[in-house]
């Protein structure tokens, strides 16, 4: 039996149908590393949309189940459940040869390739599909994106919430329901590739504890060491390495596994060694000095200066009336203001950075509540167009979505792949003129959100409300851009202190590297047009004052041939966007700085940049002080 409705019309040809492994696990924490699966349920569905299976069970995750007030899922319940590796190979089963699909897709992904490791197996999945990166691209008009608010969006009935089998159920529906709507705008689904990954990425690793002190500099030839100096050591030691760090941590040093322009020291017994350490050290004239020495000063490590505690407390900011929230005057710390340049057009500078108590601009318009997708012309054509559109009050779209209300045709749009879909459904179509005096059409209120979020511009700024009496929320920063052919995109972050730094390697977040120790700032990959950056601000140490969301091409490619991309912020994995912004200035760089979130006294702040280099990812990350050759 089928449990596709009728209604929902489901694609069974090309990209639309497939052998389908909807998943739903519940867990006894949010971080795969550490916490553990307590139910899972899959249900598999063939490319005619019939069901093909059904498994579902409740696991004794050997530790205590924590949040038993959403899950219900108490020790007693579990008691007598099976462990996770006498069902692991019933669920490989269902898995093999098919596309995990499920709301969230890396969470559950995560967890089970978490688990298999743990059972000493390989989690058999080469695909996944996430219904909220579908949704996101797809864009229906609604409050957010949970799997309940989409269910009664799409008509499909939920009776137990976070219930593994009854929310997979849910998710059928969804998913057929989301595919129509792909169908209907010709989007190409947000695959990810899922690569064998080995065991170790997947063994628990215990949290680094930063640097309670400021980089100090360079060590003076014959002086002390200071606390927060940044050491590298690299070849053959008499002691034990790990001796070597632990006593230097315990003085108060930070420790680095590479080097650059900002190392105090380099520690060797090999002046003259040529590992990519030494050479590095030359070039950048790092003082060097032996084992020996390195010992001998640890024994009168000098007092360092402690990075200054900025705590972020919880408050119900005010609102203005275009929806942006104000920090009190005597709470405003000082934050440098940056002028961000164009690149391609030196000189220019875009919007100041909003100063405490001011007011965006932008407060309305004609295209206010309109979102406006450009096709065709000159890069510099489309990106004044878009530009065009946000001072009138409207949002610039990447990608053809539900939520966008009008298409304008520049210089050869109208060869644009999209253009016979958005004629199928109707939408109005303007050339260029209309962006000097648009006359807006009646907009379909079906179609619109309660909210909709704030259109940031280039250099704009936005306060991260943190609601009082509630946990704090994790923010989302999601960067999205058109498809890609011939290259890929992938976005960064790097966690910096005072000193525009990282604390330590760990610290640049990148796909090789998609977690730091803590867990507070992730990397999710939604799909290949589509990357986030997740951070628990309110668990960031007192010496991050802030972290800068990048990206990167690989290839030959740049961020002119790729076009605008959107960065959208959310509280919450389906959290409804607080805001968006679209840059699109970039012409000749291969690495574009997206937004920057920072302290600004007791609060964070997030700034749309799009200042982009010409130069790849591995100098961005050289001037923060890491050195990802090594």
């Amino acid at each position: 039996m089928s449990l596709v409705s009728a209604s929902f019309d489901l694609p069974v040809t090309g990209d639309y149908a497939g052998d389908w492994a909807l998943v739903d696990v519940e867990t006894s924490g949010l971080i795969a590393r550490r916490d553990r699966v307590l139910a899972v349920a899959v249900i598999t569905i063939g490319p005619d949309g019939e069901q093909t299976g059904e498994f579902s069970t409740l696991l004794d995750p050997g530790c205590d189940p924590g949040p038993v007030e959403v899950h219900g899922l108490t020790v007693e319940r579990l008691r007598g459940a099976p462990t996770f590796d006498q069902v692991a190979g019933r669920i490989g089963a269902m898995l093999q040869d098919r596309v995990l699909v499920a709301h969230n897709a890396q969470f559950d992904y995560d967890f089970l390739a978490y688990e298999f490791a743990r059972a000493r197996m390989w989690l058999p999945v080469s695909q996944r599909l996430c219904t909220l990166a579908l949704n996101r691209q797809v864009d229906p008009p609604t409050d957010d994106m949970k799997l309940g608010t989409l269910a009664a969006h799409y008509g499909v009935p939920q009776q137990r919430a976070h219930d593994a089998l009854d929310d997979t159920r849910v998710l059928a529906g969804i998913l057929r329901a989301s595919l129509r709507e792909a169908a209907r705008l010709d989007l190409p689904l947000p695959l990810v590739s899922c690569p064998p990954r080995a065991e170790s990425q997947f063994t628990p690793k215990p949290p680094k504890t930063p640097c309670a002190y400021r980089n100090p500099g360079r060590m003076a030839p014959g002086g002390p060491l200071l606390q927060g100096m940044k050491i590298a050591i690299t070849g053959e030691t008499a002691h034990a390495r790990a001796e070597l760090v632990g006593r230097a941590v315990a003085a108060g040093l930070n420790m680095m596994t590479s080097v650059s322009r900002h190392t105090s020291v380099l520690v060797t017994n090999e002046p003259a060694s040529q590992s990519a350490k030494a050479r590095r050290a030359a070039a950048e004239g790092v003082p060097v000095i032996d084992e020996h020495t390195f010992l001998r000063l640890l024994a009168d490590v000098r007092n360092g200066t402690v990075h200054q505690a900025t705590v972020a407390t919880s408050l119900t900011a005010p609102s203005t009336a275009e929806g942006q929230a104000t920090v009190p005057e005597s709470a405003a710390a000082s934050v440098p203001e940056v002028s961000v340049l164009t690149p391609s057009a030196p000189g220019t500078t875009v919007p100041a950075p909003r100063q405490p108590g001011e007011v965006d601009s932008i407060l309305g318009g004609p295209l206010m509540s309109r979102r406006v997708l450009v096709l065709g012309g000159a890069h510099a054509d489309a990106a004044a167009a878009r530009s065009r559109v946000v001072e009138l009050g409207g949002s610039a779209a990447v990608n053809l979505s539900t939520s966008v209300t009008d298409v304008v045709v520049l210089a050869d749009g109208d060869k644009d792949r999209r253009m016979s879909r958005i004629t199928a459904l109707g939408l109005p179509v303007h050339d260029a003129d209309w962006l000097m005096f648009p006359i807006s059409t009646n907009l379909d209120t079906a179609a619109m959100r309660p909210k909709e979020p704030h259109v940031l511009p280039r250099g704009g700024v936005i306060d991260l409300p943190m609601p009082a009496g509630k946990p704090a929320p994790e923010w989302y920063i999601t960067a999205t851009w058109a498809p890609q052919g011939d290259c890929e995109i992938d976005v960064v972050a790097f966690i910096l202190d005072e000193d525009e730094q990282v604390l330590f390697d760990e610290d640049f977040i990148f796909y090789g590297a998609p977690e730091n120790p803590a867990g507070t700032v992730r990397l999710l990959t939604g799909g290949p047009a589509e990357q986030t950056i997740a951070l628990h601000l309110a668990s960031l140490p007192p010496a991050t004052r802030k972290v800068v969301v990048a990206a990167a091409i690989d290839g030959p490619a740049t961020f002119g041939t790729v076009g605008a991309i959107q960065i959208g912020a959310a509280p919450g994995t389906s959290g409804s966007p607080l805001t968006r912004a679209t840059l699109d200035a970039a012409t000749t760089e291969r690495t574009l700085l997206l937004a920057e979130i920072y302290r600004r006294g007791p609060m964070w702040r997030l700034r749309a940049i799009g200042q982009g280099y010409d130069h790849a990812l591995d100098s961005l990350a050289r001037g923060y002080g890491v050195d990802i050759a090594n």
